[in-house]
């Protein structure tokens, strides 16, 4: 045992980093409670991409939730042995969305066409990360921009947690409105939030997972949620499973591509974005150009675990900014990944446990690491309004636009105009135009 822990130590550097065993677990168990709703929100999602004649033939739903969680897996482990950082992949919310939605019912793509597009987008992605492209554009991202997108993905974590806890809801005059503060899942929150900041205050280990599991239990005798048990017969996978349609007939017309553009917009700056974000506020990222290290590794998991979710039956397959909950709780390598990898791997045989957690006891995290991520606005030099303004139309637009993509277009496109304008061409690279011009691109035809 020794041997195997001082192994893992040296490999994943653990020590090297300044976390220990006990933080890594910690930390990749709360990544794996915070993401764990994907099991069964995303089926929730992709099964109205199945026409209700063919699901009624068999259990697309049991079949979406194993695909979900094997691609999750593959994902996370390929980023924690390969990559070696603790962040944790699954089918994208937004993603999943544009896959029915937008796709299969707006469209009339039927769904195993819409898995061939994905597919291919995710060979493309290996091809491009392969020989540097991605990381090239990424580190091409000016400095304002890349802390502006860890910002932006910390409102965005928050508002998710707002709307899950009920205490941010739908409104038709003003979009959104204040929820009932009396509800039941509103206390859940509530009282997770201020259990996680006292325990984290006092530098309490395991704060943001306690404060999940005291939330989970205030909501199981408030009758929130329930809890079902632990041990739950595993669906069959096969109404999904090798299902994409790669025929000829379907893949050689202007819309199948379109739609592999659309999909490869979105996932590569999705993407792009929660790694910048998550490494900044991490400590990961070089101080002075805030890149990196081993970026293309980790954009090799995000590819290979899309391209192996297109198999499985499965909407595009990312990196996800739920990770940043176990990077809060001390997570800082890939054993972190690890662990969540297998705990997610056990929901094929425990998802009854999974289930009990509602997301009224998930929230107070997601509004906690969303707080912490708010750090990197002190590196934004806002008395340079041709850094600040790209920058806080970054930040703004995701979450009021509900798309970490959609920020990063408008923060990519605002930053060269104002800094051509301005005089402050000098500061701008070829890149920089080239990736306006795919912005403008991408939001013409997404």
């Amino acid at each position: 045992m020794k041997k195997l822990l001082k192994f893992l130590d040296e490999y994943f550097g653990i020590t090297k980093v300044g976390s220990s065993f006990r933080k890594e677990i910690f930390g990749g168990i709360v990544t794996f409670l915070t993401l764990s709703y994907i099991i069964f929100v995303n089926p929730s999602i992709l099964i109205n991409a199945i026409p209700a004649s063919e699901a009624a033939s068999a259990d697309f739903f049991g079949a979406l939730m194993v695909a979900t969680i094997i691609s999750s897996v593959i994902g996370t482990f390929v980023m924690a042995i390969y990559a070696k950082y603790p962040f944790a992949l699954a089918p994208g919310m937004g993603l999943n969305a544009f896959f029915t939605y937008g796709v299969c019912i707006g469209m009339g793509i039927d769904w195993r066409v819409a898995l061939a597009a994905i597919f291919i987008e995710g060979i493309i992605f290996i091809i491009i990360t392969l020989v540097g492209i991605r990381s090239l554009i990424s580190r091409a991202i000016p400095m304002p921009i890349k802390m502006s997108i860890a910002v932006g993905i910390g409102f965005f974590i928050a508002f998710i947690g707002f709307q899950n806890s009920g205490m941010v809801i739908a409104d038709q005059a003003t979009l959104v409105t204040m929820g009932n503060l009396g509800s039941k899942e509103v206390i859940v929150t509530v009282f997770g939030l201020f259990l996680i900041t006292i325990l984290y205050a006092l530098k309490i280990p395991g704060s943001v997972l306690f404060g999940i599991l005291g939330s989970s239990i205030l909501s199981w005798i408030l009758g929130v949620a329930s809890f079902q048990g632990v041990i739950g017969k595993v669906p069959s996978i096969a109404p999904v499973f090798g299902q994409l349609n790669l025929s000829p007939s379907n893949i050689f017309t202007t819309t199948f591509w379109l739609v592999v553009l659309t999909f490869f917009f979105v996932d590569f700056f999705d993407t792009a974005g929660t790694l910048i974000g998550l490494s900044n506020a991490a400590g990961f990222a070089d101080k002075e150009t805030g890149d990196l290290a081993r970026d293309k590794q980790a954009y090799m998991a995000d590819a290979v675990a899309t391209t192996a979710g297109a198999v499985l039956g499965t909407s595009t397959t990312t990196t996800y900014i739920e990770s940043a909950a176990g990077i809060a709780e001390g997570a800082r390598t890939g054993f972190a990944s690890i662990v969540t990898g297998f705990l997610m791997l056990l929901m094929l045989f425990f998802s009854p446990l999974a289930a009990s957690i509602p997301g009224a006891a998930t929230a107070p995290a997601l509004i906690f690491v969303g707080f912490l991520m708010m750090k990197s606005i002190t590196k934004i030099n806002w008395d340079d309004i041709t850094d600040g303004m790209p920058a806080f139309i970054t930040l703004i637009t995701m979450p009021l636009t509900y798309s970490i993509a959609h920020g990063i277009a408008l923060g990519f496109i605002s930053y060269p105009i104002i800094k051509l304008f301005t005089g402050k061409k000098n500061e701008l690279s070829w890149l920089s135009w080239v990736l306006f011009a795919i912005f403008i691109v991408f939001l013409i035809v997404e």
